[in-house]
């Protein structure tokens, strides 16, 4: 097992990686002083609920612990306001009180509506992650819980730490391609912003870590959480640096919001988003003309989109992320690398340079 911790003084917590850690979720939760006469929520959803809700309980009941458990349908659209009055509603009919937590048993979607359900909960009530996918090695790390506007992704949320990760792998070995790939996306991230030796690893393990081997598995999801906690050590509510997590975030976020937080998962909209953040580097001189074809090429060795969506409208596009957190003054925040491993942050991309890459990105050879 690997332990590692983000570094916040008094709000500092531990996360677990390892394989079998579902079985002893009620020790962890004795180590942190959890209330046993107090009920605890289990948030999760309708794919991952019916593989490992059962086993979190008997974990916990074995412990001592009492709880009760809302089943969200998975997927994006469950970040709703909807959705989380109604696992409210299940908090205050469970009688959820001041000792009680919330648990996070899924993927990102989970974490940030349970994490966001928890801040709110009589203005706050512990809150642990207990993520079953591989994106969640992103999400699940640095407190920042949400659900989604219809016209707007993340716009409706907290910053809300964790009082734990505890990240069993064993619970990766169920997931689709797909997901996998997705996930990845966020792991390249990391090393696109912090760690070029990390990305050189990431390409030459792409698929060992598509195929779920134990030991590359472990290793990538182990740095590319340490370089997300260090980051989040750093600026916890992102006053500065921790925006470079952004990476592909602008344009991927207004991606997903036309799509109906549906059509792409959330790492194809992010992998999407990073070419796009690389193209618009390269095309104002900012970085290396090779820069962007390295990370569509490393970006499609993990079997990522890299190509725009060919009917997905310009207008609308520009629409979703000018209501964007991060559109100021008419001009919009990105994320946009220098070399491989290097990123600023960059106040004042125009919205003509996201009318070329949008266009741009639409004519890229789709095929991997």
């Amino acid at each position: 097992m690997r332990t590692l911790t983000v570094e916040l003084g008094e709000r500092s917590y531990p996360i677990h990686i390892g394989s079998g850690l579902l079985e002893s979720a009620g020790e962890y939760l004795e180590q942190l002083g959890i209330s046993k006469k107090s009920p605890h929520l289990i948030v999760t959803d309708d794919q991952v609920g019916p593989l490992y809700l059962e086993r979190l309980t008997t974990s916990l009941a074995s412990s001592g612990y009492r709880t009760v458990h809302a089943v969200v349908a998975a997927g994006e659209k469950s970040k709703s306001l909807t959705v989380f009055e109604e696992v409210m509603t299940s908090a205050i009919e469970g009688g959820l009180d001041r000792g009680s937590s919330v648990l996070a048993l899924g993927g990102g979607v989970v974490g940030d509506l349970a994490g966001f359900v928890a801040a709110a909960y009589m203005r706050g009530v512990p809150f642990i992650q207990v993520p079953t996918t591989i994106l969640a090695h992103d999400s699940s790390v640095g407190g920042k819980v949400a659900v989604n506007h219809r016209l707007a992704k993340n716009m409706i949320g907290a910053f809300y730490q964790p009082e734990m990760v505890l990240y069993d792998l064993g619970t990766l070995q169920t997931l689709p391609i797909r997901e996998i790939r997705a996930g990845l996306a966020e792991m390249v991230k990391h090393g696109l912003i912090w760690d070029a030796a990390f990305t050189s690893w990431c390409r030459e393990h792409a698929e060992e870590l598509l195929n779920l081997k134990p030991e590359s598995l472990g290793y990538g999801l182990e740095m590319g959480c340490a370089i997300k906690a260090q980051v989040v050590s750093k600026d916890e509510r992102e006053l500065g640096l921790r925006a470079i997590l952004n990476l592909g975030h602008t344009l991927g976020h207004a991606i997903e919001a036309v799509g109906g937080y549906g059509e792409l998962l959330h790492g194809e909209a992010i992998s999407i988003g990073m070419a796009a953040s690389a193209k618009i580097a390269v095309n104002r001189g900012f970085a290396p003309t090779e820069l962007y074809e390295e990370t569509k090429n490393l970006l499609q060795r993990f079997g990522l989109p890299v190509a725009l969506p060919e009917h997905m409208d310009e207008e609308r596009l520009i629409a979703a992320m000018m209501h964007d957190k991060k559109f100021v003054s008419q001009q919009l925040v990105f994320v946009l690398p220098r070399e491989i491993g290097t990123v600023e942050i960059v106040p004042d991309v125009t919205l003509d340079e996201v009318r070329q890459v949008i266009r741009e990105l639409k004519e890229v050879d789709r095929r991997v």
